[in-house]
């Protein structure tokens, strides 16, 4: 077993367990700068290993009742036969762009950064909806890209999805956000995974050193994640994200690892600032009115 790709699982266990996000889109790049595994075989092996580790946080979340059965039935309608695509399409790029479908999940990894802070924005925003209205079309064509997305990259079946979620259905409570998201992830990857188990390049030493960490991760997080703040780990969340996306793409270390702790200290000063100013402006409107008054 190697140790370091053992607690590569247990980093990426945690980060699912606490927030539904972070599995693939920190594992594949963290395989693939950190220990040399090859593109392809990081993303065959994060997702068979994947199809093992989701299935824990969905039971937490199946036994808690916070899961949206009909928005997981429409998610899975265009997901699943897109993941079984882009399986095949990954397996089928060959040795010699290698080197593209790494670019393609560097930009996969920002993309989900960048939703990563959509969902910390927009989740600052009260809705009038009670969360169980379902919008079929929207939500199957979610589906369909998310499936792409994972297939061919293993990212996104929690970074990507859980955010658009929250675009489509505003009145979902976190809880059942990342419920919906674990449960639909649960077929997404595993069809994702028999996908590649057939045409990918599926590395069982390095599986099994994931699920050696990624497990007792998983468990961990679920038990402690009523107790975490939220807002921090997703912050973090992102800088890691920002740093290894951009060094997907070639970006240096000092650099990449620079952008990432300019989101970590933006993500941790914007938001006080911005509910400071709106106190002020509340306070300010208050003593106009008692003026007026």
């Amino acid at each position: 077993m190697d140790l370091g790709v053992a607690a590569t699982g247990l980093l990426t266990g945690l980060m699912v367990g606490v927030t539904g996000m972070g599995g693939g889109a920190l594992t594949m790049p963290l395989l693939t700068l950190v220990f040399g595994v090859p593109p392809l075989a990081a993303v065959s092996s994060d997702l068979v290993a994947a199809a093992v580790m989701k299935p824990l946080g969905a039971a937490v979340h199946l036994r808690r009742r916070t899961v949206q059965p009909k928005l997981v039935g429409w998610l899975c309608l265009g997901s699943l036969p897109c993941a079984a695509a882009g399986s095949l399409l990954a397996g089928s790029l060959g040795e010699g762009t290698q080197s593209a479908l790494k670019v393609v999940v560097g930009g996969a990894v920002l993309l989900a950064a960048i939703t990563l802070f959509a969902r910390i924005v927009l989740s600052r925003r009260p809705s009038t909806s009670d969360g169980t209205r379902v919008r079929p079309v929207p939500t199957v064509l979610l589906g369909a890209v998310a499936g792409l997305v994972v297939g061919t990259t293993s990212v996104g079946s929690g970074s990507i999805i859980i955010v658009v979620l929250l675009l489509l259905n505003r009145g979902l409570s976190s809880a059942r956000l990342v419920g919906t998201d674990l449960v639909q992830a649960v077929p997404l990857v595993l069809v994702s995974a028999i996908g590649h188990v057939f045409a990918g390049d599926v590395h069982l030493g390095l599986v099994g050193s994931l699920l050696a960490g990624s497990i007792p991760g998983v468990l961990v997080g679920s038990l402690i994640s009523a107790r975490v703040p939220d807002s921090p780990v997703r912050v973090l969340l992102g800088g890691m994200l920002v740093t290894t996306g951009l060094m997907m793409l070639g970006t240096d270390v000092l650099p990449g690892v620079s952008a990432g702790l300019l989101v970590v200290l933006l993500g941790a000063v914007v938001p006080p600032l911005r509910g400071a100013m709106s106190s002020r402006r509340a306070a300010a409107a208050s003593d106009r009115r008692e003026v007026v008054g």
